[in-house]
């Protein structure tokens, strides 16, 4: 029994160590790679009129920067996996910082949509390099917990866009400069300070923490190995088997019906607003909103995904919630009761991840897990060109975005059903978990 009860001690111990060293530095560098991912939906208030883009060609400059991420993704996460996540990230962090402040100079549509390719270029691996980092340093019963709190950046990162970049907006003029160019150019500079930070603090695996204690540190590893050891008892899947298995192609499909509604409330949720009738400031006041209480989704169902070890059934329920929000938000109109659906969007949207991203890890280890963790992502974020250029078009032709908010909701109620159907084809994800969680014990 003491052992036991040391052995607890030490996970105890070591989980906190790590998570309080990795976890404020990993949120902090995605909060700042959302923001400038999509501080240009407050840049467009202005910019739209300035060079004159349509609903169109926002969404398409908008949503092309998946693409330069989509070509990238994979290279990009083998690449970290082969030299480490400090260097890697680094390099990525620094890279789109820069892109991000050249945003400021473009002059029309050909060179928005040439620098929205390459900032997404930049970026590509990112995410996912962060998803396959949490797997070498969390077991993975810590996994869904953990993975809500890189995802809290979303919110966070939306909601400190949406009154910053509404502050920054009133710059215009200043220097000479326009108020949305000041916004590029201003949040560009975290990005490649907190790089340089991530080059020197980083570690890249717990043999190297030298911030851990000696049985810290080999109860970590032998916990890791022991889950990969299990997971590749089932069958090791090289990279070329994974990237085509059925799984990887059913979280593929369901990930990017997700990114899909997500983006079209991101890139839109200012403008959508802003027809209420009310100022830039308070526009980035209210958008803030639906990201704060969507927080409050992502947390709870992490908690409960992970204390529950299931993730199937939470990933079902949080998209037909996202659905919801979004066909009541349609249904309200320019009112302030959209506001509660947007709300409601995001409880749902940003909670499916909470159960989503613990999945991958659940039958793939070392280079199969970090390709088919890319091409996941890859696929997925194509959701984000596909949201906003259709949400775009939707207005133009019907000069309203009620039927662009029902194009989201069918996306989100798309996304459960595929969990519903296709995960369960493919070998209950949820299932394999509890496996898991019971060999361990």
């Amino acid at each position: 029994m003491a052992t036991a009860q040391a052995m607890q001690a030490i996970e105890r111990r070591t989980i906190a160590k790590v998570s309080w060293r990795l976890l404020p530095l990993v949120a902090l560098a995605y909060c700042i790679a959302y923001i400038d991912r999509s501080n240009i939906s407050f840049a467009a208030l202005t910019m739209n009129k300035d060079l004159g883009f349509s609903a169109y060609i926002y969404g398409w400059g908008a949503g092309i920067f998946f693409f330069g991420y989509f070509l990238f993704e994979i290279p990009s996460n083998l690449i970290l996996e082969k030299i480490g996540a400090r260097i890697w990230i680094a390099r990525i962090m620094i890279t789109w910082g820069i892109i991000s402040g050249l945003t400021a100079f473009i002059t029309g549509a050909t060179s928005f949509l040439i620098i929205r390719f390459l900032l997404g270029a930049a970026e590509a691996g990112f995410f996912p390099g962060m998803i396959l980092y949490f797997t070498y340093w969390f077991p993975s019963e810590y996994r869904g917990r953990v993975i809500s709190t890189l995802f809290i950046a979303q919110p966070v990162a939306n909601a400190v866009a949406s009154i910053v970049s509404a502050a920054i907006l009133e710059m215009d003029g200043v220097l000479g400069i326009r108020g949305w160019q000041w916004i590029f150019i201003i949040e560009a500079l975290p990005a490649v300070l907190l790089g340089l930070v991530i080059f020197k603090v980083m570690t890249d695996r717990p043999a190297r923490a030298d911030w851990l204690a000696a049985d810290e540190k080999a109860w970590l590893q032998n916990r890791i190995d022991e889950e990969n050891r299990r997971v590749e008892s089932a069958g090791k899947l090289t990279l070329m088997r994974a990237l085509p298995d059925p799984r990887v192609v059913a979280l593929s499909a369901i990930y990017l019906m997700s990114v899909t509604a997500n983006y079209g409330i991101v890139f839109f949720m200012p403008q959508i607003i802003k027809g209420i009738g009310l100022t830039n400031m308070m526009t980035g006041l209210a958008s803030s909103v639906p990201y704060i209480i969507g927080t409050i989704g992502l947390i709870a169902w992490g908690w409960s995904s992970d204390r529950n070890k299931e993730r199937r059934w939470h990933l079902i329920v949080a998209s037909s919630v996202g659905a919801l929000g979004l066909a009541f938000a349609a249904w309200s109109g320019a009112s302030y009761w959209a506001l509660l659906g947007m709300s409601a969007a995001t409880v749902g949207i940003y909670g499916s991840r909470a159960a989503f991203w613990p999945m991958p890890s659940i039958f793939l280890t070392g280079t199969a897990a970090a390709g088919a963790i890319a091409m996941i992502n890859a696929t997925g974020n194509l959701g984000g060109y596909f949201g906003p250029f259709i949400v775009g078009w939707i207005k133009d032709s019907t000069n309203s975005f009620e039927a662009g908010l029902y194009f989201l909701a069918a996306c989100s109620l798309m996304s459960a059903l595929i969990a519903f159907i296709a995960a369960r084809a493919a070998g209950d994800p949820a299932a394999m978990a509890r496996a898991n969680a019971a060999a361990a014990e």
